[in-house]
């Protein structure tokens, strides 16, 4: 899928939510999604978990 396919399910979705669940419907699916997108990039080998910790040592 390209980046428009996905950007507009993602909408779509995020629609549906917050049209039938309110708005704390829609915070959930869009929590969920970038919880999703970031499991997704690391399975796929864009991110590593160390991408997102950082320790003091290094500057």
């Amino acid at each position: 899928m390209n980046a428009a396919t996905v950007g507009l399910l993602t909408g779509m979705a995020l629609g549906f939510a917050a049209f039938f669940g309110g708005f704390w419907a829609f915070l959930l699916v869009a929590f969920l999604g970038l919880v999703g997108l970031i499991v997704g990039r690391m399975v796929q080998g864009d991110f590593e978990l160390s991408d997102f910790t950082r320790t003091r040592d290094r500057q």
